[in-house]
C-alpha cells in the first residue's frame, strides 16, 4: 500500500496512478466512503493519459482511524502534505460532498503552483448549517439524526443512506443499483467509528467563505438539483456567488451521487473543465 506519513504521525493511504510528468488531478472523497469512490474517474482520466491521484481521508478507508484531527484544517492540511511528498504542480482538484469542502479549505491555503483548477460536485461549501448568518440552511436536527443514527447501529445506518437519499434511490422509478448500495455500506464500514462521527461536525458547521472568496483559479461547480443531502439552494446557488472564476452546471433529477449513478455525462463534463 502506498502512504503517506503526516506531521502528526497519522499514516494517509493514497492512489497514484499514470505518468508522472502528465498534469495529475486529484480526487476528494465524501463522508463516509474513501479513494474507491472514484474508481470510474480515476479510470476514465488514466486511460486518456492523465495522472490521477486520490486518498482515503484520515479516519476513513485504509488511513489511520483518527481519535483527533477529523476537522476541516487538518484535512486540507494532509492533502497539502500528500501534494508535497508527491510534488503535484499545476494539479485539477476533484471533490464531492465533504471532499468538496476539503477541496475548498486546500486550494484556498495551497501553496502557489500546486493548483490550477477546482471542480466541487454536490459540494457542502459554504455551509450547510443554519445559522443566525444562513437562515435556510439545514437545522441542526438534521445532524444531531445523523450522530445519533451512527451511534445506534452504524452499519444500518450505512445501508439506509445510499438505498434512499444517497443516489436518489428512494425516489419513484429509480434505477436502483444494488452494487453502489454495497459499494458505499463497504467503504463506510472500511473507516472509524469516531472518525465518521467527528466528520460530521466537519462537513456540517464549517464555514467556506472565505476561502470561495480566496479562490482566484478557474472553478466548475456541478450540482445535481434532486440532492436530498445537499440540497442545491443552499450550496451551489450560494457559492457561485461567492467566487471571482466559477462556473455553476445543475443536473435536472439528478443526485447527489451523480457522478456514480451517471458517470459518462460528468464524466464528459469533467474532461471539457481539464482541457479548458
Amino acid at each position: 500500500m502506498s502512504t503517506i506519513t503526516t506531521s502528526d504521525g497519522t499514516s494517509i493511504y493514497y492512489k497514484d496512478l499514470g505518468p508522472k510528468d502528465a498534469q495529475p488531478i486529484v480526487f476528494h472523497h465524501g463522508w463516509p466512503l474513501s479513494s474507491d469512490d472514484w474508481d470510474n474517474q480515476m479510470l476514465f482520466f488514466r486511460l486518456k493519459g492523465y495522472r490521477v491521484i486520490a486518498h482515503d481521508r484520515r479516519g476513513h478507508g485504509r488511513s489511520d482511524q483518527t481519535d483527533t484531527g477529523n476537522e476541516m484544517d487538518t484535512y486540507a492540511a494532509d492533502v497539502a502534505e500528500l501534494a508535497r511528498a508527491l510534488d503535484l504542480r499545476n494539479a485539477v482538484h476533484i471533490g464531492h460532498s465533504t471532499g468538496g469542502g476539503e477541496v475548498a479549505r486546500y486550494a484556498a491555503r495551497a501553496e502557489p503552483g500546486r493548483v490550477a483548477k477546482a471542480v466541487l460536485i454536490g459540494a457542502v461549501p459554504p455551509i450547510m448549517l443554519q445559522t443566525e448568518a444562513n437562515p435556510d440552511g439545514l437545522p441542526m436536527a438534521v445532524f444531531d439524526g445523523f450522530r445519533a443514527a451512527l451511534l445506534a447501529n452504524r452499519a444500518q445506518f450505512f445501508r439506509d443512506v445510499p438505498a434512499g437519499p444517497f443516489y436518489g434511490f428512494n425516489r419513484a422509478g429509480a434505477a436502483v443499483s444494488q452494487g453502489l448500495i454495497d459499494n458505499w455500506w463497504r467503504q463506510g464500514m472500511m473507516g472509524g467509528a469516531k472518525a465518521h462521527y467527528d466528520c460530521i461536525t466537519a462537513f456540517s458547521e464549517t464555514d467556506f467563505t472565505e476561502d470561495l472568496k480566496a479562490l482566484d483559479i478557474p472553478v466548475l461547480l456541478l450540482h445535481g438539483e434532486d440532492d436530498q443531502v445537499v440540497p442545491i439552494a443552499n450550496s451551489a446557488h450560494k457559492a457561485i456567488k461567492l467566487l471571482r472564476n466559477g462556473t455553476l452546471k445543475t443536473y435536472a433529477g439528478l443526485s447527489h451521487g451523480l457522478f456514480a449513478t451517471h458517470p459518462d455525462l460528468i464524466n464528459a463534463d469533467l474532461l471539457r473543465f481539464v482541457q479548458s
